[in-house]
């Protein structure tokens, strides 16, 4: 397999690592706020919008770089 036909999986896996630990942080941000710190959990659950509004477009592009020519 040729280099090039590495990257499409290479970026799915780093995808899926990465709602991986967008998971976790916000299980740990959930847990944060049980135990009293409302803001920083506020504070954690704003900083994974950056996740949450590039998914889709990553989502999109993985799809176009997957798709036999």
């Amino acid at each position: 397999m040729p280099n090039a036909d590495l990257l499409p999986s290479l970026l799915f896996k780093l995808n899926e690592n990465q709602l991986a630990l967008e998971a976790a942080i916000m299980e740990l941000s959930n847990w944060v706020e049980q135990h009293g710190s409302t803001e920083v959990a506020d504070n954690v659950r704003s900083a994974l919008e950056a996740i949450d509004k590039n998914d889709e477009f990553i989502k999109m592009t993985l799809a176009v770089l997957m798709t036999p020519e």
